[in-house]
């Protein structure tokens, strides 16, 4: 497993909530409010701004099928994008409630 595979895996199972982000993208930061605003605790991290950064987001859409950011997981589960964790609103409460970041 590469080195960034192994980072982006040892995120997705150290948090309930892990978001692979990117500080100037919109709908990072759509998503990192809507946690933030129910109250969830999460762990994020701006690829943009660390130096594998590129090479994360490349294992993560090897590990997913998604290359774009932001990237959610939820109890080790991946939840998609933005789009994807806005649909899943209503249920996100029990969600976040069940993985313990609530």
């Amino acid at each position: 497993m590469s080195a960034a595979k192994t980072k982006a895996q040892g995120i997705i199972d150290d948090n309930a909530v892990a978001v692979f982000s990117k500080s100037y993208c919109p709908y990072c930061k759509a998503t990192k409010t809507l946690l933030s605003d129910m109250g969830a605790k999460y762990y994020a991290i701006e690829l943009d701004q660390v130096d594998d950064g590129s090479a994360i987001q490349g294992a993560l859409s090897e590990m997913t099928g998604q290359s774009t950011v932001p990237s959610v997981f939820i109890s080790k589960k991946h939840i998609g994008g933005n789009s994807d964790l806005q649909a899943k609103k209503k249920d996100l409460p029990e969600l976040l409630k069940d993985a313990g970041a609530l």
